[in-house]
């Protein structure tokens, strides 16, 4: 009774506070300042996106066969070193992947995409590695005893038994990188960037919330679909504890 008591005064709570924030919005006018910036927010949005399917699809097609390639038992010795050559994309801030990346492939969407795309790497890459690792050595026995191939363990057993844990590193990261991209406007890329980087020099705070806002709901809207591929997708009995 005391847990249910909470939270029915924790809806309350969340419910006055959205009164009464509709109630200042409506009073303030701030309701048609960002509608001012709609047409902007959209068109914005779209180039948002595109950015993010470019990066974040060129990322899962290279990482996730990168880390079933460092998985395979004849890259044991090798695996964690080269991982830590990906891990240098993390390192580096974004801000200065992208001018690395602008120094060499100009300005606009070329090089926002590799910046994008170097910074998206290691999650799905590290999260593929660990999930293969991470398959119980039994069922790996008994799909030898069996007389599966190599090949066939991959993908009747390992993939499946991993496939939660990608899809954790391609959550994990296409939120980065939706996150990141308004970076890409600082070197012509365009995105919602535009109206969050604008809207701080002409210290416009509705401005740069039109930008802001949307960047988050996308970035939630987007991690909602994955989680939701990934409940459709991943075989049922995969335990998601490992995650």
């Amino acid at each position: 009774m005391p847990i249910q008591s909470l939270k029915g005064g924790f809806r309350l709570l969340v419910l006055v506070a959205i009164f009464f924030a509709g109630v200042w919005t409506q009073s303030s006018g701030v309701i048609g300042d960002f509608l001012f910036y709609l047409p902007d927010v959209q068109f914005l949005a779209v180039q948002h996106l595109w950015l993010t399917v470019l990066s974040g699809g060129l990322a899962i097609v290279v990482a996730i066969p990168l880390g079933v390639v460092l998985s395979r038992p004849s890259m044991a010795r090798v695996a964690e070193s080269l991982m830590q050559i990906l891990n240098i994309g993390t390192t580096i801030p974004t801000l200065a992947v992208l001018a690395l990346s602008m120094s060499f492939l100009g300005i606009g969407t070329v090089p926002a995409v590799f910046g994008l795309f170097v910074a998206t790497l290691l999650p799905i890459a590290r999260n593929t590695y660990a999930g293969l690792k991470g398959v119980s050595p039994a069922l790996m026995e008994a799909a030898a005893g069996i007389g599966m191939s190599p090949a066939q363990r991959l993908f009747r057993v390992e993939l499946p038994n991993a496939l939660y844990v990608i899809f954790a590193g391609i959550r994990t990261a296409l939120t980065i990188n939706i996150g990141t991209v308004p970076l890409a406007f600082l070197i012509g890329a365009g995105g919602l960037g535009e109206l969050i980087f604008t809207g701080i020099d002409l210290y416009d705070p509705v401005m740069m919330l039109s930008g802001a806002i949307p960047t988050a709901l996308l970035a939630i809207v987007v991690d909602a679909l994955i989680a939701l591929i990934a409940f459709l997708v991943v075989p049922r009995g995969v335990n998601p504890s490992r995650a």
